[in-house]
């Protein structure tokens, strides 16, 4: 895969979520023709 450039689409991807007690899927695609910041963040949440 090519890296992704400023200005292109970033490809879809699902993820899990959790919404307070409710457990669903979040698919970036469900978000097209919105403002979306995806931040990235090594090892956040992981037990070292």
């Amino acid at each position: 895969m090519a890296a992704v450039k400023v200005g292109d689409l970033a490809p879809d991807f699902e993820l899990p979520a959790v919404l307070g007690d409710k457990r669903q899927k979040f698919k970036l695609s469900e978000l097209r023709g919105k403002n979306v910041v995806l931040a990235f963040y090594v090892l956040n949440w992981t037990p070292t």
